[in-house]
């Protein structure tokens, strides 16, 4: 280690972008400083003394333990006390090749997003977290993940900005690579503490901070189903399929169908909202499983892949009805098995949006990450990921969709035009809107209609490479319906390892 007397702690909230948001008033502020008893306003100030401190702080730093991650940490203020600001993370590459690529995207974003926040690093720490393969040792991981370390703090330092920690962790133990070598690091690594153990794990309890598990525990929440049960939710996408297809074609009966799977969210949501709260994630999740009946989650999978009707899905965004909607997208993205896959992103993408709307910004990045690793081209992921990763404010989505929200009740009650051919006092749908775009004021005026599947530009679906003789019904407009596309067997494999990739897009995630 470059300096194994400094000390270390963890931040307030703060993004990739380096953006550094307001503590509570019993979190612990952390610094990488020489001396002192507190911060620089009177807060409480912990202080990591050795390396397995800061080891330990990692969880802490991000809200959940990673695993097969690089994660960098910006430090700003070196001449007094070094204050941990914005996180970067990405899961490691497992081809080497791409390690260049992936170390010059951290070092880049993490840095222009910092100086895009006015406050560029002066330093920064680096952790590699890998859990040995079959037949390897921890020791053999240190070493494979050598290079890569090297890279990061070439790519750090070619921005100027030097890397003064570099960690590697790997089953229970921890590796320098900034060791000068005068016999403090053991080859073997040293033994991290038990976990909770350490000056900043104290701290945090008292403050009521908790780790929420592992990066894959976070993840399992939002996999599709893997059980028989699996094979009787297909059967009901399918029929579900067969029948909203056609009526998704039709322009004439397209909104009926997103009227109808509506009223079946609400009815939906209404049942879990009258069940008593299970205590446990998995247990929780097990029993929303069992109150979403196959059919029902069919037809709101199918019916969520009109852009139209997913946006007025996303208007129950606040309260309870958040919370509830909350527990609903996440179980339908659980039921996105086999071929269906691709269709999760519309449920990911809500989870993505209620979280972010709630202020859980680690789930909401997840789960959008999800969503892009299901659709890479599904653009209300994208715009949220971004909005979320720069540290913007959820609040002007939820104002253009409250405006929605409003306009159409208004509509109703006035027995005047259709909600959907009134452009309300601040206009913004879920798939254009992104938090660094706000919505601008305008007056009300006629709307344009848009295209049946409400795509600006007119695009059609993408077929997948297995597809390339199987084309989709088109209806008299040319546009296509979100179902199963024709190219793919039922239960194919392309289908499932869609489904089963999960969170697994690289896509840099700025940590909480």
């Amino acid at each position: 280690m470059t300096n194994h007397s400094e000390a270390a702690g963890t931040s307030g909230n703060s993004d990739i972008s380096g953006q550094n948001g307001c503590r509570g008033s019993g979190e612990p502020s952390a610094y990488l400083q020489h001396g002192g008893a507190t911060g620089p306003h009177g807060e409480q100030q912990v202080t990591l003394r050795t390396p397995a401190e800061l080891a330990d702080a990692l969880p802490y730093l991000l809200g959940y333990r990673p695993e097969d991650s690089i994660v960098l940490v910006a430090l700003h203020d070196r001449d007094t006390r070094g204050r941990f600001g914005g996180r970067a993370r990405l899961g490691i590459p497992a081809q080497t090749d791409d390690w260049p690529s992936v170390a010059q995207q951290l070092a880049h974003g993490l840095v222009t997003g910092s100086e895009r926040r006015g406050a560029k690093p002066e330093s920064m720490v680096a952790f590699l977290c890998q859990d040995p393969a079959s037949g390897e040792s921890s020791e053999d991981v240190m070493e494979r993940l050598r290079p890569l370390a090297q890279l990061l703090r070439r790519a750090c330092g070619s921005l100027d900005v030097p890397v003064v920690e570099a960690l590697c962790i790997s089953d229970g133990r921890f590796w320098s690579y900034c060791c000068p070598g005068n016999g403090c690091c053991p080859p073997q690594g040293a033994a991290m503490g038990l976990p909770g153990t350490s000056v900043l794990a104290a701290a945090a309890t008292y403050a009521g901070l908790q780790v929420r598990g592992s990066l894959k525990e976070m993840r399992a929440r939002l996999m599709p189903w893997e059980t028989a049960a699996a094979l009787r939710q297909e059967t009901a996408l399918d029929a579900a399929q067969s029948a909203l297809i056609p009526r998704i074609l039709d322009a004439e009966s397209r909104a009926d169908v997103g009227e109808e799977t509506l009223a079946v969210a609400q009815r939906v949501m209404g049942r879990l909202a009258d069940t008593p709260a299970v205590s446990g994630t998995l247990d929780a999740d097990l029993h929303d499983d069992e109150l979403v009946g196959h059919d029902d989650a069919a037809t709101l999978i199918l019916g969520l892949q009109d852009r139209a009707t997913r946006d007025r899905a996303a208007e129950w965004m606040e309260g309870d009805e958040a919370r509830t909607a909350l527990r609903l997208w996440r179980a339908l993205a659980r039921r996105c098995v086999g071929p269906y896959g691709e269709h999760a992103a519309a449920p990911l993408t809500l989870v993505g949006w209620v979280a972010w709307s709630s202020g859980d910004e680690l789930e909401a990045r997840e789960a959008l990450a999800m969503a892009l690793a299901a659709d890479p081209d599904y653009l209300f992921a994208r715009l949220l990921h971004q909005a979320c990763n720069e540290g913007l404010d959820p609040e002007s989505i939820r104002r253009c969709l409250r405006s929605e929200r409003r306009g159409r009740d208004l509509a109703a009650a006035s027995e005047g035009p259709a909600a959907d051919e009134l452009i309300p006092t601040e206009r913004c749908s879920g798939a254009e809107s992104s938090a660094a775009q706000p919505c601008v004021p305008t007056s009300p005026r006629r709307r344009r209609r848009s295209r049946p599947d409400g795509s600006p530009d007119g695009r059609t679906t993408r077929r997948s490479p297995g597809a390339a003789h199987a084309r989709r019904p088109r209806s008299a407009d040319g546009t296509r319906p979100a179902g199963r596309r024709p190219g793919r067997a039922a239960g194919g494999a392309s289908g499932r390892a869609r489904a089963r990739r999960g969170g697994g897009a690289q896509a840099v995630e700025g940590e909480e």
